[in-house]
């Protein structure tokens, strides 16, 4: 397992657990001897049990560089970051870093597989860099979803291998064999495209309901009511169906734009896709929007010196990822319109992040609150729930509560004396 990030760490030891010998390798000399330890920085539920668990049986070992993992490896997984490059499209060097680097040191007979996201037509140019007839390369995207990558792995919807060379395939799906998920063989440029396919069409559904809830106020409507009047529908269903600030975190944003690379590559004008992204980017601007409203009684109200507790920063709860967050993104428009910015995150408490430089970050929520002048909820973290409303009505200085997630109970907040503003609810 070449990389210990999200992907890798999750991958090796969740293939640990059933029951193979997994080496994951990072550069990181210090990670390795953290992770060796059985030390696991992931915010990710069970990991570092199943961390543990490895290590104890002997299956799970960690060692620094890729050269040491790969030596005498049946099957070689390069789980390292493709982040966005230029212009949207894929950062691969850190993939050919490594098929440089090991080429030569793969066994006869290995196979190389791609879990990392990458682009269509990335197996093929792997084949011609690694320059071995000996050695298959195969696509086995990932689908884990952070704060339930434990689960998505050993409970997956399906699992997807592409190959053009059915022995390697086969070897790979039967590394999954115990989890009796069912298995999609195929080449491996259709495999390539499920992963952006299946993100893309997951933030067009984001989008779409977030252009349904401010249609919803405009019309008078409820967008909870409307979403589970779809929802029921089996051909819709009720997942991706909560509006919420805009999706982003470390997946969608580098997807969707390395989608359209791909589109563009080949002359398709993908505009239903094009279309999806500007209405996240937009929809960040309108969170800001309600704001101005709630706060000044106009949609360009100035926000200059106004006080403005932001409850979450994440890119969503259970995770203490800010990549691409878009909570982070509206806390920087309000920011840029001139608001003073005090937030709580209980991912983040007594920590200092590079993307949190400007946004001043305490460790209780009432502190947050403290002579606020509105409070936004941006990252839907359960336990902003069970806050003590009447506390934070008494901490405030003006009552109102923006909830882009739809995430509290109004009437709770209406009985604390709080004006609540969420999504898609118009009257």
């Amino acid at each position: 397992m070449v990389g210990t990030g999200y992907v890798g760490l999750t991958t090796g030891a969740c293939l640990a657990s059933l029951g193979h010998h997994v080496v994951c390798a990072d550069v990181d000399e210090e990670k390795v001897k953290r992770l060796s330890a059985g030390d696991v920085d992931i915010l990710e539920p069970r990991l570092a049990d199943l961390v543990a668990e490895g290590l104890a049986s002997g299956r799970l070992s960690f060692v620094r560089g890729a050269t040491a993992a790969v030596t005498g490896a049946e099957v070689v997984f390069l789980c390292v970051p493709t982040p966005m490059g230029v212009g949207g499209v894929a950062d691969l060097a850190a993939v050919e870093s490594v098929i440089e680097e090991v080429r030569e040191l793969l066994g006869d007979g290995c196979v190389m597989v791609n879990k990392s996201t990458v682009p269509v037509g990335t197996a093929a140019r792997t084949a011609e860099l690694l320059g071995r007839d000996d050695v298959a390369v195969v696509s086995n995207p990932e689908f884990l979803r952070e704060g339930s990558a434990v689960d998505d792995f050993l409970r997956p919807d399906r699992i997807v291998v592409g190959c053009d060379q059915q022995d390697a395939a086969e070897k790979v799906a039967a590394l999954y064999s115990k989890l009796g998920a069912p298995t999609v063989l195929t080449d491996a440029a259709s495999a390539e495209l499920v992963k952006y396919a299946a993100n893309c069409f997951l933030a067009m559904k984001l989008s779409y309901v977030n252009a349904l809830a401010e249609l919803c106020e405009r019309l008078g409507a409820t967008i909870s009511d409307v979403t589970e009047g779809i929802g029921y529908d089996r051909r819709i269903g009720q997942a991706f169906l909560s509006p919420g600030p805009g999706w982003g975190g470390s997946c969608l944003p580098k997807d969707t734009a390395a989608m359209l690379q791909v589109a563009d590559a080949v002359d398709f004008e993908f505009r239903l896709l094009r279309a999806t992204i500007d209405t996240n980017t937009r929809q960040r601007q309108r969170m800001v929007d309600k704001v101005r409203l709630a706060v000044t009684g106009r949609r360009t109200g100035s926000l200059s010196q106004v006080r403005i507790a932001i409850l979450g920063l994440t890119f969503k709860a259970g995770t203490d990822d800010l990549r691409d967050s878009p909570a982070l993104a509206v806390a920087a428009l309000l920011r840029q319109a001139g608001a003073d910015i005090v937030a709580y995150d209980p991912a983040l408490a007594n920590r200092t992040r590079p993307e949190l430089d400007g946004v001043k970050v305490v460790d209780d929520p009432y502190e947050a609150a403290a002579d606020a002048q509105a409070l936004v909820v941006l990252t839907e973290w359960p336990e902003f729930r069970t806050l003590d409303w009447v506390r934070v009505g008494e901490a405030v200085s003006r009552p109102i509560v923006v909830d882009t997630r739809n995430l509290l109970d109004p009437d709770v907040l209406r009985r604390a004396g709080f004006d609540w503003v969420g999504l898609g609810h118009g009257g």
